[in-house]
């Protein structure tokens, strides 16, 4: 028995199987050879599609003297992130706003594509959110190594004061090897629990009532997606941060 499907994973399992079980057994992960693709890596594959033509279109329409409705929305979630970027990270921040604005925007369409019958959002899959959270991880490291310097950045495990540094090593790399596991955990949890609220109340009131837990999905889809780029933020500035 395989798992239920979409409809468009069940498309792509019927005509792109072979593909996707020649990739999956080329790199030794383990599948089921008839139907290789999964509801999350299909619907994860349409978000970045629809980002894609979302930019291309709001690109081609792009205006200094009207611009519609599209370019407004873009260009006030654009200016939010700007501020947060500024006020957590504060060492040039704008610097890194590309990375926070495409973590936000994508995760926040994977939350928001559940609502729409027949799909499901991808963020519901631990895999989903784990494979955010480790790009996080690896960035603001990457970050800090590129700023500071490798031998700079290490200071920061060691603490304020060198005497401390055997004790504060060992908290240090404890911390920051628990903070993909947060970031993946918090927005998993958050993500299946209201899909399964609102399906439950689909299926026991299919009218008004489910209404008010969609609109409660979407809330929670924009705060989650939120989060967590406000999370990635925090990592950054503080892998910045030049006190120690």
């Amino acid at each position: 028995m395989h798992e239920h499907q979409t409809w468009l994973t069940a498309l792509f399992n019927h005509y792109l199987s072979g593909q996707a079980h020649m990739v999956l057994q080329a790199i030794s992960v383990e599948h089921d050879p008839v139907y290789p693709w999964a509801n999350w890596l299909v619907m994860e594959i349409l978000v970045a599609l629809l980002i894609v033509v979302l930019f291309a279109v709001l690109r081609s329409q792009l205006s200094m003297d009207k611009p519609g409705k599209l370019q407004l929305i873009f260009e006030a979630l654009h200016s939010f992130l700007s501020d947060e970027t500024k006020q957590v990270v504060e060492h040039n921040g704008g610097r890194y706003l590309s990375f926070f604005g495409t973590i936000f925007i994508f995760i926040l369409f994977m939350n928001l594509i559940g609502i729409i019958p027949g799909f499901e959002s991808p963020t519901m899959f631990p895999m989903v959110p784990c494979g955010c959270a480790v790009a996080v991880f690896v960035y603001y490291n990457w970050t800090g190594i590129r700023d500071l310097g490798f031998f700079k950045y290490l200071a920061h495990f060691a603490g304020p004061v060198w005497w401390l540094a055997p004790l504060m090593i060992p908290i240090e790399i404890i911390s920051h090897l628990a903070r993909p596991l947060s970031l993946t955990i918090r927005l998993f949890a958050n993500m299946f629990a209201g899909e399964q609220v609102t399906m439950a109340f689909m299926s026991l009131i299919p009218l008004f009532i489910p209404a008010i837990f969609m609109g409660l999905h979407v809330f929670v889809g924009f705060l989650q997606a939120y989060i967590f780029a406000l999370m990635a933020m925090i990592y950054v500035g503080s892998a910045l941060a030049e006190e120690h």
